[in-house]
């Protein structure tokens, strides 16, 4: 990373320690940010490519509260699962073990992909007093406003994984093409917050384990979105929406709400699919009000 973070500030006054459990076969590594004895703790899954830190500007403004935010299996430091297809059921009983092994009961947060593993996990039987979907995927990505730009990217997974290994993750590494990416979903015009949305891209959107994971993980975010488990989960549920996500649309994020026995959709306005780098205040002030958390001194 070689751009400041704008919310750096907040984060230097966030306790943080990183961890590692074993979990299904593999290790993954997870951290633990603000106070351990805190009265709500949060387990929070990032999207697909991502790692932990793409949550961390959200949880700068959230220091009351245990954040449990590991990296899903085979991206950042977390291992693959070893001898296992990394799809979405993998996922949700990886999320489900996970939370068993280091924060039973915890609340449960996912942000796009993350949504999904998230939805399916409870869904399928995890646990949680609540559960929080930031960006939800609440629509088949193929048939979002940017549709093309999702088969365009089926294709290039696609190409990455059938050309020779090298030249594959050479493809799926690119620059230029995490670059384009990055600048399709920024909507802000202020152009350092860009610069750093930008810069953590670049840095963190290419820290998969392998291809194959990697390929694994996009089919399963492409064939699946949280519609599919919606009305089998019971907890009441936050949904953070963006009024021009170029994934999900804004009017399919009000119907998956509906699809919910207890859901609440806070829509944020003037932003995209990275409410975690832009509105990250916003995203938070909706969590905590979720939570009904109190604001505490001196913050």
């Amino acid at each position: 990373m070689t751009v400041p973070s704008p919310y750096a500030d907040r984060l230097r006054r966030l306790p943080v320690q990183r961890h590692e459990v074993a979990v299904r076969g593999g290790v993954t590594a997870y951290w633990e940010y603000g106070p351990a004895d805190a009265d709500t703790t949060v387990v929070a899954v990032h999207g697909f490519r991502g790692e932990h830190h793409g949550l961390e500007p959200v949880l700068a403004y959230l220091p009351e509260v245990r954040v449990i935010a590991p990296d899903l299996p085979g991206f950042g430091e977390s291992a693959p699962l070893p001898g296992r297809t990394h799809d979405l059921d993998e996922y949700a009983a990886w999320l489900t073990e996970f939370t068993a092994a280091v924060a039973p009961g915890a609340v449960i947060l996912g942000h796009s992909f993350g949504s999904i593993v998230t939805a399916a996990a409870v869904a399928g039987g995890l646990a949680t007093p609540r559960l929080i979907l930031l960006n939800p995927i609440g629509a088949p990505a193929l048939e979002g406003p940017k549709g093309l730009m999702t088969r365009l990217a089926v294709l290039y997974y696609a190409l990455g994984a059938r050309l020779p290994e090298r030249l594959g993750t050479a493809l799926l590494r690119n620059r230029v093409i995490v670059r384009v990416m990055s600048i399709t979903m920024a909507k802000t015009k202020d152009a350092a917050l860009r610069r750093f949305i930008h810069d953590q891209h670049d840095t963190y959107f290419s820290r998969f384990s392998d291809r194959d994971v990697l390929r694994d993980a996009f089919v399963a975010s492409v064939s699946h979105d949280v519609r599919e488990f919606a009305s089998d989960i019971e907890v009441p549920t936050l949904l953070v929406a963006a009024e021009r996500d170029d994934i999900t649309p804004i009017e399919a994020e009000r119907t998956l709400a509906a699809l919910f026995d207890d859901a609440t959709l806070v829509e944020i306005a003037h932003v995209g699919h990275l409410i975690h780098y832009e509105t990250p205040a916003e995203a938070a002030g909706a969590v905590r009000r979720f939570l009904r958390i109190p604001v505490a001194r001196g913050r």
